[in-house]
């Protein structure tokens, strides 16, 4: 756009006649308009185009006081009216979006107007006009570059001002770019894009705090930011996730994965400042901590909300330094029309995708994993499925999984295309069709995983990938097979240990309290693992896993806990507390619905509990399965129901995976016998999926 400004001179446009026709004689296109300074001014307050190209007009010849007369007066109208152009801004950006794409997963993106291109920089330029945030900083104005170097090659290749990348021009561009071919381009601008659309994300969100304020105001003096606490080391501030201020990055190797998982879970992002501080983490150990693995399991077991993280981490190398495999696969273009995303973004999305399918698996947290992991082959040679059978082990090793789940999570790479392409491709019917997969498989707990790993990969894959016909196929080879092969028997409450042995001779009641370790001994009666554990959580104690079983007339419960965040209660006080539960000194219910009454519900979605029966599994006891996202007071909550239902818990095996609670209760009726109606263990079903949806959509 070319602007011919003037102080209102009434021979102007002549002046503009001698000027324009010149540059149309020569063939050049040419936007234009001519104005004075108010005209100019007018025209901007209700155009958002005009606007923007005045904040980053410049003087190309004439008077200079004339132009920085506009400027002046553009950037102070700007600013008067900042909450609503703000807003305008980021609607323009969210239809830009809608209607061109993301740029870093596009096979012909358009550098100007996708997501990430370069319209978004100007996005960042215009908010740090209003003084909300900060503006680009040096990695934004170095992708910038990058992409507008593009640009301008495409423009000297085709001679014509094109913004669309085209197949047939990208190993040209490549080349005059200096780059190997067009796959090595995309792979640049893909990472070009998505460090813009995370600043960019982040200005708008600076942006709507003014827009969203009472009356669209500003405030000149702001109160100090309220930070709530989200993890050890990790508080919310402003809506975003930061580091607590006594936070120490350089001596806390997991806090990178303690912060991300806790953004994730409550669906927030990470903060710029918080990214860069988290680069001080130093390398993990190698197996990791169990702390580290859980984290990470956490942070994958958000769904959606998990992959926002995942990418701002990927932007400042972090999911490198955490699986160094991953830069084979990071930005890597898929030249196939049914991959909407990257490989690597189609990781993130096939692991939010198994997210929601947590419950159909035995072992929710090898699901996420082989997610994550299955198409990892691709940065190598070959065959995919073969290479990324290595890496995903060595990848899993390096995480510290034992090696039986080593292999089976390798198993699932290897084997992730077996289900659709055998039920797409051969005759169910035929009992050799069945009997080779079940071969193949091995195992329920395998064909599980391939089963849910099946739906995950084709949603992410695209629309075209993953429809009603062929998953009614695949179920149906899934139930086939199933028949073939064993179940796999239910866990069984573990052996006590010689000290615990000698504790529970004695009878209790006693409690102590070992480091992560809490061991509860007494009479056994109904409702003292469920009162247990919520004197636990009252203490903000989180329970990792639990085993509940009996020793003759005497329970024992063992627990082993870890604080939600901050420094560990006090033993003394926890060993205490739970004295007085056992003598029925304390009101554990008033204590955690005080505490739930302050808790923030979950942002993230997740998948809905599931509660079952498994038949057959005792011929003494009913077995109940309950599967759900854990938090706080979830064990209570169980319990609590069960002992609505007249029900108690002769034995018990909790274990929480990452994100995931997994637990199974072997329950008997008031008289020692297990359940055989069926209307009544209905109820008892409804009972605890109820006290469930109420942790879900964040009850007391």
């Amino acid at each position: 756009m070319l602007l011919l400004l003037n102080g209102g001179r009434d021979d102007i446009a002549g002046i503009a006649d001698r000027i324009w026709y010149p540059v149309w004689d020569s063939g050049a296109e040419l936007d234009h308009a001519v104005r004075t300074v108010p005209q100019a001014r007018r025209v901007a307050r209700t155009d958002l185009k005009v606007a923007l190209g005045l904040l980053s007009a410049r003087h190309v010849a004439g008077d200079p006081d004339l132009t920085e007369r506009l400027r002046a007066g553009a950037l102070e109208d700007w600013r008067a009216a900042a909450p609503t152009r703000l807003a305008e801004l980021h609607a323009a950006h969210d239809e830009r979006a809608r209607t061109s794409g993301e740029l870093a997963f596009l096979l012909e993106p358009d550098l100007k107007e996708a997501r990430g291109g370069l319209r978004d920089v100007h996005a960042i330029q215009a908010v740090a006009a209003a003084w909300v945030a900060p503006a680009p900083g040096p990695k934004v104005r170095t992708a910038y570059e990058q992409i507008l170097d593009a640009r301008h090659a495409l423009h000297e290749i085709t001679g014509r001002r094109l913004d669309r990348l085209v197949l047939e021009e990208q190993d040209e561009v490549a080349r005059a770019l200096g780059l190997l071919d067009g796959d090595v381009l995309l792979r640049m601008l893909a990472g070009a894009a998505r460090t813009i659309a995370y600043a960019v994300d982040h200005a708008f969100r600076q942006s709507d705090r003014l827009t969203s304020r009472p009356g669209g105001g500003r405030r000149l003096r702001r109160r100090p930011a309220e930070r709530r606490p989200l993890a050890d080391g990790v508080v919310e501030q402003d809506g975003e996730v930061v580091l607590a201020r006594a936070a120490d990055p350089a001596s806390d190797p997991p806090l990178v994965l303690r912060a991300a998982a806790a953004a994730a879970q409550a669906g927030l992002p990470l903060a710029p400042r918080t990214l860069d501080r988290l680069t001080e983490c130093p390398p993990l150990p190698v197996p990791w901590p169990a702390a580290a693995r859980d984290a990470l399991l956490s942070l994958l077991g958000a769904g959606h909300a998990a992959v926002g993280v995942w990418e701002a981490l990927d932007t400042e190398g972090l999911v490198t330094a955490l699986i160094p495999d991953w830069e084979r696969v990071r930005n890597r273009p898929q030249r196939n029309p049914l991959h909407t995303y990257t490989v690597d973004r189609h990781l993130a999305e096939a692991a939010a995708h198994a997210a929601a399918l947590t419950r159909e698996v035995a072992r929710p947290d090898l699901l996420l994993l082989a997610a994550l992991l299955h198409d990892v082959g691709k940065g190598w040679p070959g065959d995919h499925s073969v290479t990324g059978e290595v890496v995903a082990r060595d990848v899993v090793r390096r995480i510290g999984l034992p090696a039986a789940d080593v292999e089976l999570v390798a198993s699932a790479v290897r084997l992730h295309l077996l289900l659709p392409m055998v039920a797409t491709r051969r005759d169910l019917d035929d009992p050799v069709t069945v009997k080779q997969v079940a071969t193949a498989v091995g195992s329920r707990a395998l064909l599980e995983l391939l089963h849910a790993l099946a739906i995950a990969d084709g949603l992410a894959t695209g629309p075209a990938a993953w429809n009603d016909w062929k998953a009614t196929l695949v179920a149906d080879l899934v139930r086939r097979v199933e028949a073939v092969l064993d179940g796999e028997p239910m866990p069984e409450p573990a052996p006590l240990r010689e000290d615990q042995l000698a504790l529970a001779a004695e009878g209790g009641p006693a409690a102590t309290v070992l480091g992560s370790e809490v061991t509860v001994v007494a009479p056994d009666r109904p409702g003292l693992l469920w009162r247990a554990a919520g004197v636990l959580a009252s203490h903000r104690l989180a329970v990792r896993s639990a085993n509940a079983t009996s020793v003759g007339a005497t329970a024992v419960s063992v627990f082993d806990v870890e604080p939600e965040f901050g420094d560990p209660p006090d033993a003394t006080l926890v060993a205490a507390d739970l004295r007085r539960m056992l003598k029925g000194q304390l009101d554990v219910e008033d204590r955690l619905d005080r505490r739930a009454r302050a808790v923030r519900p979950r942002a993230a979605a997740v998948p809905a509990p599931k509660v079952s029966l498994v038949d057959d599994a005792s011929d003494t006891a009913t077995v109940v399965e309950v599967r759900a996202h854990d938090a706080p007071g979830l064990l209570w909550r169980v319990g609590r129901a069960l002992g609505e239902c007249g029900l108690d818990v002769r034995a018990a095996r909790v274990e929480t995976l990452g994100a995931e609670a997994v637990d199974v209760f072997y329950v008997t009726d008031g008289e020692g016998h297990k359940i055989l109606d069926q209307e009544r263990l209905h109820t008892v079903c409804e009972t605890i999926t109820a006290e469930l949806q109420a942790v879900t959509h964040g009850g007391a």
